[in-house]
C-alpha cells in the first residue's frame, strides 16, 4: 500500500476508483480537501473501515490523530 503526499507545491491529484476504500490525513492545521464525485451522496451505500485496523497496517504519519465521530466508530 502506497502513501501519496498531495500539497499546494507539488500540484498532484489522485483518482480513486468508485468503490475503492481510501483515507487521508492532513499534515497541517488548515487543509482543504476537494472531492469530485460521479453521483449524489447515498447514506445506504456508505461503508467504512477503522482507521487503525491491524489487518490493514497503515503507517499513518501521526501518532494521535483528530478523528470525526464517524471515523472513531467505523
Amino acid at each position: 500500500m502506497d502513501n501519496i503526499e498531495l500539497s499546494d507545491t507539488n500540484n498532484k491529484m489522485i483518482l480513486i476508483p468508485k468503490g475503492f476504500a481510501h483515507g487521508f490525513c492532513t499534515l497541517t492545521k488548515e487543509s482543504e480537501v476537494l472531492y469530485k464525485v460521479d453521483n449524489f451522496y447515498s447514506k445506504e451505500h456508505e461503508s467504512g473501515l477503522l482507521w487503525d485496523d491491524v489487518n490493514l497496517a497503515i503507517d499513518w504519519p501521526v501518532q494521535t490523530p483528530i478523528l470525526s465521530e464517524k471515523d472513531q466508530k467505523t
